[in-house]
């Protein structure tokens, strides 16, 4: 007769795990997608200051077309990124280039003292310092996701609804790095 009870309360213990279980999966999942619309957010933003800022190195060095060739580019390949790593490839692309746009800026004074073209640069740094302050958060949250979806026995619950591991978003050290112009 006792057995008789062990079984129902079992199943529902069980249950009750499963249920907690999914549900704090579900909670990782969300997070971590709100973590990637944050980083998605500051790269639209940096996608948009960068037509001001070459518009701006334009004016001053109208013949080096093959570096504006360059950015854009790398900037459209950024746009149509679709995954975490093909994000992380081309906005590796698009940082190079941008170093590179900025060092023909350092050729021409009079556009290195050019107030807009200083507000747009602070405005550039600004963002990078966000984007890189997003991919912080949002690698803090794959990393809570993919412990959990790995760890025993939640691996189990995640293995049957489909949980999938997923990528941090990794940019090369030497990638991170601001650009920088030199007075």
């Amino acid at each position: 007769m006792k057995l008789f009870w062990l079984i129902p309360i079992a199943i529902v213990i069980i249950a009750a795990w499963a249920i907690a279980v999914y549900n704090g999966l579900i909670k990782l999942r969300n997070r971590t997608d709100e973590a990637w619309s944050d980083i998605d957010v500051q790269l639209k933003r940096r996608y948009n200051l960068i037509p001001n800022i070459m518009e701006t190195v334009k004016g001053y060095a109208k013949h080096e077309s093959g570096t504006f060739q360059k950015v854009t580019e790398a900037r459209t390949s950024a746009m149509q990124a679709k995954t975490v790593k093909e994000h992380a490839q081309s906005e590796n692309m698009l940082s190079q280039t941008l170093k590179s746009l900025f060092a023909v800026a350092e050729a021409y004074p009079e556009l290195k003292a050019n107030q807009n073209f200083l507000h747009l640069q602070q405005e550039l740094s600004d963002t990078e310092d966000k984007i890189q302050a997003s991919r912080r958060f949002y690698n803090g949250n794959v990393r809570d996701i993919n412990t959990k979806i790995q760890s025993f026995p939640d691996n189990l619950i995640a293995g049957m609804l489909g949980f999938k591991k997923r990528d941090f978003f990794e940019i090369n050290e030497a990638e991170k790095a601001v650009p920088q112009v030199k007075f």
